[in-house]
């Protein structure tokens, strides 16, 4: 079997995605690293921007494993970055908050972030960026769509 030409452009599309994801994981590592941070704690860190979460429902937001999730919520408790309280809809599964440290480097991060996004994409073209943003999106929805459907 050979791929048809769209097959082969995705396949393609795919695996450029996945090298962009390490070059973006090694950026964010090198923005943050002084903050004793990785990307992947950053992720979670972000997560809990939008309000409390439970570790499943951040590895769904993410699309990350629970126990990958489980193991940085750990460390960032640990480092005191996270806060864990009772969850009153469910009695062993805690909500995770960003502690006050965790908001601050939160803060810091998203300064960061915004400055080098600001500068990295200045001579980009917005309506190409707009473009794939929207692309990689629909891939993602429909990959989503027919994974539920597989389970």
């Amino acid at each position: 079997m050979q791929h048809t030409k769209n097959g082969r452009t995705l396949t393609d599309l795919i695996l450029e995605i996945f090298r962009v994801n390490g070059a973006i994981i090694n950026t964010g590592n090198d923005l943050i690293k002084d903050l004793g941070l990785t990307s992947a704690r950053w992720q979670v860190l972000g997560a809990l921007t939008e309000g409390p979460a439970t570790v499943s429902d951040i590895a769904r937001h993410m699309g990350l494993s629970r126990q990958n999730v489980q193991r940085i919520a750990n460390q960032l408790i640990k480092d005191g970055f996270i806060e864990t309280k009772t969850n009153p809809a469910h009695r062993r599964a805690k909500l995770c908050s960003l502690s006050p440290s965790g908001k601050e480097a939160m803060n810091e991060i998203t300064k960061r972030q915004m400055a080098w996004a600001n500068e990295f994409s200045k001579n980009m073209n917005l309506e190409k960026l707009t473009t794939a943003v929207s692309e990689v999106k629909h891939i993602r929805e429909n990959l989503t769509k027919s994974h539920e459907v597989i389970e």
